[in-house]
């Protein structure tokens, strides 16, 4: 038998292994002339967050608090748990010599500190292994708690009933110093890129953007700084590293000699993914966490302006060269109106503008709605807000906001003291809103609300019957919209209002997934 004879007896067979796989995985007749439906709106399987360091005052008082909605046709195992960063940069080490040079010998050093550095290591490893928080059952919020400056980052990941909606919040409380009062923020997701107007890098201000890494490599980010006439020269703003699973704040006024009162911060990340929020302290006014704004937009909101605000102030910035004349609406609970003398607001490409609103909302319930002519520049923005007078005024900060497309949560609210604002500037609104059972007891309480078009509105938010501990707020858009909302935690501390302010983004807890059929007639293209 030669070998093309061969070369034929194997084609055939191969052929035959081929057609007789076909056969056996064939689908039924008639199948391919049939049209997938339309894509199933499920529940997400696997998710991650990210919590900044929370203070570096040793009067700080910090609450962790998780959460995982109810969500029907989720998995119906898994696990949520957030766990301090493996790694904690200090600013001891960063890996140079004492002469800020990378050691030459660093076989040797490694060698001599080998034993000393293994032990700090190992120790560090297991305190981070060590849950910090951890979910036992959806519709039931659980907290933790930390004093001082020892608090660390977190970083966590749910799976299975609990990744649709996860939320996670840390509120701190610092009795007296710089950026004294109540700072809250809402554990975010990593991305690539951020924007935060509304920064500063005054010799009044010391603000810190906190950048969290949840991955096993190294990411590398640039941090761009603009002002009132541009960009600001910054001396080591670029190529910074973020180790594998760690935390680092970077001072913002160590990263240029310019002192600007208003400043618009921009992470870009070269390579890998990070956490990111601005913690913006003040010596007379306190402070709070700054949210990065909503991507660059033509039509920006700000929701859930408190009603006895005694001072706003806007601070907004469009990434390119064209200027722009933003309208500016406030959205109250009686419908949209044009403040006095702030009908327009001119914004120079590239520059950051800030703007001095003053008591804005007037005793009622308000959100910014700024809008460029046909929404053909796009702008991030910002507000920083004030309550109380001379010198026991608190701050906090409200960013431009996504929408509540489906489903959004708030954490750590108690009875007294938490305030649900909503607003719909675009069409008449209808949403549900959850109280989830309490961390120590309760029974969990439904209410549904309708909301005007063009207003905004501080609800009565349901409480947990029997509520013991603190409690979560869900809230759900039924239909209309597009809504907007942001919820507002209050106390006074030594007559200083002391408050924080959270927007509530949609949890992104559900996605679509295309329903697919087998189709093997792409064999015979």
């Amino acid at each position: 038998m030669n070998r093309t004879t061969l070369s034929l007896i194997a084609g055939a067979t191969a052929l035959a292994a081929v057609t007789g796989f076909a056969a056996v995985s064939a689908p039924d007749p008639g199948s391919a002339e049939q049209r997938t439906g339309a894509a199933a709106t499920l529940p997400v399987e696997r998710t991650g967050l990210l919590c900044p360091r929370p203070s570096t005052s040793d009067l700080a008082e910090t609450t962790y608090t998780s959460f995982a909605p109810v969500t029907e046709g989720a998995d119906g195992k898994g696990t949520a748990v957030l766990r301090a960063a493996a790694q904690q940069s200090a600013p001891d080490d960063d890996g140079t010599s004492e002469d800020g040079k990378d050691g030459e010998n660093g076989a040797a050093d490694e060698k001599d500190e080998g034993d000393e550095k293994g032990e700090k290591d190992a120790a560090k490893d297991d305190t981070a292994g060590k849950p910090v928080l951890q979910l036992q059952e959806p519709g039931k919020p659980v907290t933790a708690e930390a004093d001082g400056a020892d608090a660390p980052a977190l970083v966590g990941t749910a799976d299975g009933r609990f990744a649709s909606g996860w939320t996670a919040q840390q509120t701190t409380e610092v009795a007296a110093g710089t950026g004294r009062g109540l700072q809250g923020v809402a554990c975010s997701a990593a991305d690539t890129q951020f924007w935060f107007p509304g920064a500063s890098t005054d010799g009044s201000r010391t603000d810190y953007i906190h950048l969290t890494n949840p991955d096993d490599s190294a990411a590398v980010v640039d941090i761009e700084l603009y002002g009132k006439d541009g960009e600001l020269e910054t001396t080591v703003g670029e190529g910074i590293t973020v180790k594998p699973r760690s935390a680092e704040p970077v001072l913002l006024s160590t990263l240029t000699a310019e002192k600007q009162t208003d400043v618009t911060v921009h992470v870009v990340v070269r390579s890998g993914r990070v956490g990111a929020a601005v913690q913006a302290l003040d010596d007379e006014t306190g402070g709070d966490w700054l949210p990065a704004s909503a991507d660059p937009s033509g039509r920006l909101v700000l929701p859930g302006i408190p009603k006895d605000a005694t001072a706003v102030r806007l601070v907004a910035f469009t990434p390119g060269d064209a200027d722009v004349d933003l309208k500016v609406r406030l959205a109250s609970p009686s419908g949209l109106i044009t403040p006095a003398g702030n009908e327009t607001l001119h914004v120079k490409g590239g520059m950051t503008a800030a703007f001095d609103l003053g008591d804005l909302t007037r005793g009622e319930a308000g959100s910014l709605v700024l809008t460029a002519p046909d929404g053909s520049v796009p702008v991030v923005a910002a507000v920083r807000v004030l309550r109380g007078e001379g010198g026991k005024q608190e701050s906090a900060f409200i960013p431009a906001a996504r929408p509540v497309e489906t489903r959004a949560t708030a954490l750590d609210n108690t009875a007294e003291g938490t305030t649900l604002s909503v607003t719909a500037p675009e069409g008449d609104a209808e949403i549900k809103v959850t109280a989830s059972a309490g961390t120590k007891g309760g029974t969990p309480q439904t209410k549904t609300y309708s909301i005007k078009s063009g207003t905004t509105q501080d609800i009565e938010a349901p409480v947990p019957a029997g509520l013991k501990g603190s409690y979560a707020l869900t809230v759900e858009t039924r239909a209309g919209g597009p809504v907007y909302a942001s919820r507002t935690l209050a106390s006074t501390e030594g007559g200083v209002p002391f408050f924080t302010v959270q927007p509530l983004p949609d949890d992104r807890g559900m996605v679509a997934v295309p329903d697919a059929s087998e189709n093997l007639s792409v064999l015979q293209r």
